[in-house]
């Protein structure tokens, strides 16, 4: 399934959607409707775990395009958000997880060109977050090396803690897209939260698809433009840490939450690393995608007013 966050025109609250065939169709709703109970949030619908799954999956099934008195609306009428708009935690992001973005970092950004031997770790925080359309701010007065980076983003479904590899994928909700937008002139002593966990820097949609469409997350095409010219191409297969190596690793000292989201790192082809190096402005627009899963598009626009 693709579930979704949504608003209307005509209600300012936003609710839980399912995408069938171009329609949105509203999941409370169609709870009603079927005389099941389905919350109208995201993250209360990852709490409920893999039954809440399973059963909208089959209540969908046997619907087959009768939605009876639930809400739906063809897809672009209404306005995505994040899937997930204000996450409980901060975002577990993933630095130099794959091979030829470590070579490019080490020249570029004065990284070490030595493979991690274990994943390397940042966050960003929960106001970073924002939706399918919603302008990334370009604050001159922070930056003059903003940066773009594709990446595949791993939504937790059911607490893990010191969990092997084997079984990490079990705890897996679903997977979306996220661009780790990044300020390159703003690292502080080695630290990467604040160059990559301002507003607007976790563009995130436009959708999670649930885990049993997607039953590997290594096997799957990605690539970001700006301004409509390729800058990343890639595919999840060239990790360096596999997705379920990143949910084993971080689980042995942090448990894993529902809701908890990871992105699992950006492979070659960012600014930073092109000759010459390229940056982001005012006026560029992104597209982001993951295969399977779908694209986000987002203009940089001056954040200095914001500030």
């Amino acid at each position: 399934m693709k579930l979704v966050t949504y608003k209307t025109d005509v209600e300012a609250a936003a609710r839980l959607g399912v995408v069938e065939d171009g329609i949105v169709v509203d999941v409370a709703g169609f709870g009603e409707a079927v005389d099941m109970d389905f919350p109208d949030r995201m993250l209360d619908f990852i709490d409920l775990g893999p039954v809440a799954v399973r059963q909208l999956g089959q209540a969908l099934s046997e619907a087959d395009g009768h939605w009876g008195s639930a809400l739906a609306l063809p897809i672009e009428t209404v306005k995505l958000l994040a899937p997930i708009p204000k996450p409980r935690k901060n975002i577990f992001g993933i630095g130099l997880n794959y091979l030829d973005h470590v070579t490019e970092s080490a020249k570029a950004l004065d990284t070490d060109d030595a493979l991690p031997k274990e994943p390397v770790v940042f966050s960003k925080p929960p106001t970073a977050v924002i939706g399918p359309g919603d302008a990334v701010r370009h604050d001159g007065n922070m930056t003059q090396q903003l940066d773009w980076e594709v990446e595949l983003a791993v939504i937790i479904g059911t607490t893990a803690t010191r969990i092997g590899r084997e079984d990490a994928l079990k705890h897996v909700f679903g997977y979306s897209v996220m661009i780790d937008v990044s300020a390159r002139d703003n690292r502080r002593a080695g630290q990467w939260i604040f160059s990559k966990g301002m507003d607007t820097y976790a563009p995130f949609g436009p959708c999670i698809v649930t885990a049993d469409e997607i039953p590997d997350p290594q096997v799957l095409d990605l690539w970001l433009t700006v301004n409509g010219v390729e800058k990343q191409r890639s595919n999840t297969a060239k990790m360096l840490f596999k997705v379920d190596e990143l949910i084993s690793d971080l689980s042995k000292g942090i448990t894993l939450e529902p809701g908890d989201i990871i992105a699992s790192g950006t492979p070659e082809g960012v600014g930073a690393g092109r000759e010459p190096q390229e940056w982001l402005w005012p006026g560029d627009v992104m597209q982001a995608h993951v295969e399977g899963i779908g694209t986000i598009r987002h203009p940089i626009i001056d954040g200095r007013s914001f500030s």
